[in-house]
């Protein structure tokens, strides 16, 4: 089978937005070398389709080690979606799942439990968010489970991560925007609309399906030492993305932006989030409590 030409050509579109947007040029580079390869031995000789799209993705993942990286296949173009369409579509979404607040409890030990499925923006979540903290507002521990955390906005996670500090001094994290820049940083915020969780011990609960905004959550905590992480290794995504499109079926789920930490000056991308305790995830709640009750006993 001879490789179309339209196939060239949905390449050479990947590899320039790469070039333009992908937060790490060695990398792009990499990439661009590696699809043009494939592209001249016959690797995407195939149809225009999802198989195609997976192949290229394989090779994206091999090339940068980038989980977000992608290619997305629609059938018809009405599928396809901008990203303002497909932001308005997940704010309804996150509006629907009670932004990301699963379960909010104060278990026997007098210990809080929030559980997280995802950590949508501030301007939409800080409502729900403060209200999940007055609940738990006068236990001795708290526990935060990420184990279904599928993702998060930047500025939702410092949002949550304010209450559990004493003022708005403490700096977060970055976001490295693109190629080159610019930064945008993260601090705690300097007021909270609820009473602020302080002196007591803060646990994250992970899995292995626990990305993105999730790890964010716990990476955060950790290296600031707030917040002990009890449980599995996480997938291991910290960049930003966004979608793009390539052509009437394809699009690409692009990172433009890479975090940084302030204490570790890298991130979780391709390793994970490494856990304090290392257990299951199915275990990492009866570890956590086991743990916060030996803490407040001592």
């Amino acid at each position: 089978m001879t490789t179309p030409i339209a196939h060239s050509a949905l390449i050479e579109t990947l590899i320039e937005r790469l070039r333009e947007s992908y937060p790490f040029p060695d990398r792009a580079a990499h990439a661009a070398s590696r699809l043009r390869t494939g592209l001249a031995d016959g690797s995407y000789d195939m149809p225009l389709g999802p198989d195609l799209c997976e192949r290229i993705s394989a090779d994206l993942l091999a090339a940068c080690d980038d989980k977000h990286l992608r290619l997305l296949w629609h059938e018809s173009i009405e599928e396809s979606q901008d990203e303002a369409t497909l932001v308005a579509g997940m704010a309804e979404l996150f509006r629907l799942e009670n932004h990301g607040l699963r379960r909010v409890e104060r278990l026997p030990e007098n210990l809080g439990l929030i559980e997280l499925t995802v950590i949508p923006p501030a301007a939409s979540a800080g409502p729900a968010i403060a209200a999940a903290m007055r609940l738990v507002e006068h236990t001795q521990g708290l526990i935060l489970d990420a184990r279904a955390a599928r993702g998060g906005s930047p500025d939702g996670v410092a949002f949550l991560c304010s209450f559990l500090f004493p003022d708005g001094d403490v700096h977060l994290g970055d976001i490295v925007e693109g190629p080159a820049g610019p930064a945008r940083q993260y601090w705690t915020s300097a007021h909270v609309p609820a009473p602020r969780y302080l002196d007591r011990p803060v646990y994250v609960l992970t899995s292995a399906s626990t990305f993105s905004g999730g790890e964010e959550l716990a990476y955060n905590l950790q290296a600031l030492r707030r917040a002990t992480v009890v449980g599995e290794v996480t997938r291991g995504g910290a960049h930003p993305s966004e979608v793009v499109s390539l052509s009437e079926h394809v699009e690409l789920r692009l990172p433009v932006a890479r975090a940084v930490n302030p204490i570790t000056g890298g991130n979780w991308e391709g390793v994970g989030v490494q856990p304090d305790m290392l257990t299951t995830a199915a275990d990492a709640l009866d570890v956590a409590r086991r743990a916060a009750r030996e803490r407040i006993a001592a």
